[in-house]
C-alpha cells in the first residue's frame, strides 16, 4: 500500500493557492508502520443545513453515540465524528430564498444541528462543518492527488441532475412524475422522487468505470462491508451491472458556492466528493504522523448512514478511496427510515417530527431508548407518541420496578447480601445465574452485528427474567415476621438472613450487570441506576459486567427518599 503523503506536486500547487510568506508545504512521506493503537472511529454523515434536524437526524446521531459508548465501555479510546455539510446548489438556493448571505446563511443554521448533538447527550468529539479551512485543504489535496493519478479527465456532461439529491440520474433513473400537492408534471428520480432537471456542461470527471473489478474484490472479500446483508447485496447487484464516471465539478457559473477546483477556479469539486472527504478531514488527513497513521482513527469502523445514501457511501465513496490506496471503511451501517402515521416523512408537506419538541417531552434517554428499541435497520418504523409512551411505562414496570424493590425493600440490606457473596441454589436461582453469566457475551455478539436493538432486547430479557425470579423467590414473604393472615410466625418458619441474602443477591448482580449494558442508550438513568446500588463510578466497565466482579457495592451513593428521588423512572408528567 501506498504511503498517504503530500507529494511535490500537491505541495506546489497548494502553496501557490494557500500559503503566506514564510510558510511553505514540504513533501514527506510516511512510514507504514503504526506505532499507537488505532482508537476505535465511528461516523455519522454530516447534515445538510439547508432545514432544520428532524427524527431521522436523531436517530442516526443516538446509533453512532451508542456504538460510541459501548467501546468505550471496554476500555479503547473511541472517536465519533459528526457535523452539518454546508455546500453545494442546495445550500445555495436555500440561502437565495432565505435572502441571506450564503455563509451567513450557513453560520446560523448549522447552529441546530449542533444543539441537538448536545441536546441529546452525544459524545462527539469532532462536529465538522465543510466550510471550514481544514476541510477545505483536505479536499483540494485529496483532488490533487486523484488528478497525479490520472483519476480525473475533463469532458461535457449532460444528463439529470437533482439539486435535492446533489446528483446525476441517468435516463433510465427518472420519470414523468406528478407533483400531488400543486398537480404540476414534472421529472423525478425514480429512486428518490426528487425532481431533476437537464443540464450541459462542460466539468471534471472521475474514472469511477475503471475501478468497477477492485470494488467487486473489496466486496467479496469483505462480505460483511455493508450492513444489513440486503443492501450489500444491492451494492454488488449495481456495481456488477456496470459503473459509469461520475462528474465530480460544476462550472462556478452554476455553482459558486463549494470548494474551488485547486488548479482551476473556474470549476467548483462536486458537493459529494467534498462532503465525503470529511471523515478524513478529522483523521488528520493528510498530515499523519509518521508511525502514528492510524493514532486518529483511520480507517473508520463504522460509518453510520441512512439508508438513502448508500450509493454515495458505498460505491463513490470506497471508489474515491481505491484510487489512492488509502484503507477503506471496515463497515458501513446503513439504517432505515422513520415513517409518521405509516407515511413517508416529508419537509414540503409538514409530515415531520421536531426532535426538539420530543425530547423535551420524554426526556433524553427516554427517547433514546425508544429510538434504539423501535428504530429499523432494515425495515422503516412508524413513529407514534403512544409507541414512546408505552415503551416507558413497560420499563417503569419491569426495570424501575426491579430496582425499588431491591434498593427500598424491607426485610433485607443489599450490602450484607453482597458481603455474604452466595447466590440462591434452587433450580430457578441456578438457571437465572446462567443466562446472567452469558448476558455480556450475547450484548457484545449483536453489537458486533452493528444491531444495538438486538442487544438492547437481550438485556431486557434478563431484567424480565430478574423480575420473574424475584417475584418466585418472594424474598419478602421470608422476610416479614407475619404469615399471610397478619399473624407472627412461628419461630421455626421466620426466614433468617442466610436464606433471603442469595435472592437478593442475584437480584442485585442482575440489576448491576444490566445496567452497565446499558450504559450506551441511557446513560443518564443507568448512571442514577447504578448510584442508587452503590456502584463506584470506576466499576462501571464492561469487563465490570460479570457474575461476583464487584464486591464493594451495596450502600447507595444518593438519598434513596421517597417519590422521584430513588426512582430511575419517575412518571410522565404528561401522557397527551
Amino acid at each position: 500500500m501506498r504511503a498517504w503523503s503530500l507529494n511535490n506536486f500537491a505541495c506546489r500547487i497548494l502553496n501557490a493557492h494557500w500559503a503566506s510568506p514564510g510558510w511553505r508545504l514540504s513533501p514527506f512521506r510516511y512510514s507504514t508502520l503504526s506505532l499507537v493503537e488505532k482508537p476505535y472511529y465511528v461516523t455519522s454523515p454530516i447534515f445538510y443545513v439547508n432545514a432544520a434536524p428532524h427524527i431521522g437526524h436523531l436517530y442516526t446521531l443516538v446509533l453512532t453515540d451508542v456504538f460510541k459508548r459501548y467501546h468505550a465501555l471496554k476500555g479503547r479510546k473511541a472517536i465519533l465524528c459528526t457535523g452539518t455539510d454546508e455546500h453545494g446548489l442546495k445550500i445555495q438556493q436555500a440561502a437565495q430564498y432565505a435572502d441571506q448571505d450564503v455563509r451567513a446563511f450557513c453560520n446560523k443554521n448549522y447552529k441546530s444541528f449542533e444543539a441537538l448533538a448536545k441536546r441529546a447527550d452525544i459524545q462527539y468529539d469532532y462536529f465538522i462543518r465543510t466550510s471550514e479551512p481544514d476541510h477545505r485543504f483536505a479536499v483540494q489535496h485529496f483532488w490533487l492527488m486523484l488528478k497525479e493519478r490520472g483519476y480525473i479527465y475533463t469532458s461535457k456532461h449532460e444528463g439529470w441532475y437533482s439539486i435535492s439529491d446533489e446528483t446525476f440520474y441517468p435516463q433510465s433513473g427518472i420519470h414523468l412524475a406528478l407533483d400531488p400537492s400543486t398537480g404540476r408534471k414534472l421529472m423525478a428520480s425514480r429512486e428518490t422522487g426528487k425532481e431533476v432537471e437537464w443540464s450541459s456542461e462542460v466539468n471534471y470527471h472521475f474514472r469511477m468505470s475503471s475501478l468497477r473489478d477492485r470494488l467487486l474484490q473489496h466486496y467479496k472479500d469483505n462480505p460483511e462491508f455493508v450492513q444489513p446483508s440486503t443492501r450489500m447485496q444491492d451494492v454488488v447487484q449495481h456495481v456488477t451491472a456496470g459503473l459509469s464516471d461520475l462528474s465530480v465539478s460544476r462550472p462556478v457559473e452554476r455553482l459558486s458556492w463549494g470548494i474551488p477546483v485547486p488548479d482551476d477556479p473556474s470549476q467548483t469539486i462536486y458537493v459529494w466528493l467534498d462532503a465525503l472527504i470529511n471523515y478524513l478531514t478529522k483523521a488528520n488527513y493528510p498530515f499523519q504522523v509518521p508511525g502514528q497513521e492510524h493514532a486518529s482513527g483511520w480507517p473508520p469502523d463504522v460509518h453510520v448512514i441512512g439508508k438513502d445514501i448508500v450509493r454515495f457511501h458505498c460505491i463513490y465513496w470506497p471508489a474515491f478511496l481505491l484510487a489512492l490506496d488509502l484503507p477503506l471503511p471496515k463497515q458501513i451501517m446503513t439504517h432505515a427510515h422513520w415513517t409518521l402515521g405509516r407515511e413517508k416523512m416529508s419537509k414540503s408537506t409538514g409530515n415531520v417530527v421536531n426532535p426538539f419538541f420530543a425530547l423535551n417531552r420524554f426526556g433524553i434517554d427516554t427517547m433514546r431508548y425508544y429510538l434504539i428499541r423501535d428504530g429499523g435497520v432494515k425495515d422503516d418504523s412508524d413513529y407514534d407518541n403512544m409507541y414512546i409512551i408505552d415503551r416507558y411505562k413497560s420499563l417503569q414496570g419491569t426495570l424501575g420496578n426491579l430496582v425499588t424493590r431491591v434498593v427500598r425493600g424491607k426485610g433485607w440490606n443489599v450490602r450484607r447480601a453482597v458481603e455474604f457473596g452466595r447466590f440462591n441454589k434452587s433450580s430457578e436461582g441456578k438457571k437465572h445465574l446462567e443466562v446472567l453469566k452469558e448476558l455480556p457475551l450475547a450484548v457484545d455478539h449483536w453489537m458486533a452485528q452493528l444491531q444495538p436493538g438486538e442487544a438492547l432486547k437481550k438485556v431486557l430479557e434478563v431484567v424480565n427474567q430478574t423480575n420473574q425470579y424475584m417475584q418466585h423467590a418472594s424474598p419478602w414473604t421470608l422476610a416479614s415476621p407475619t404469615d399471610q393472615h397478619g399473624k407472627p410466625k412461628p419461630h421455626h418458619q421466620t426466614a433468617d438472613a442466610r436464606e433471603i441474602d442469595p435472592i437478593i443477591y442475584l437480584c442485585a448482580e442482575s440489576i448491576r450487570i444490566c445496567a452497565i449494558l446499558l450504559q450506551p442508550v441511557m446513560p443518564g438513568r443507568m448512571k442514577h441506576a447504578l448510584d442508587l446500588m452503590g456502584v463506584e463510578e470506576e466499576r462501571r466497565m464492561l469487563r465490570d459486567a460479570v457474575v461476583g466482579m464487584d464486591k464493594e457495592y451495596g450502600v447507595p451513593m444518593v438519598d434513596i427518599g421517597e417519590g422521584r428521588r430513588g426512582v430511575i423512572f419517575p412518571q410522565l408528567r404528561s401522557e397527551f
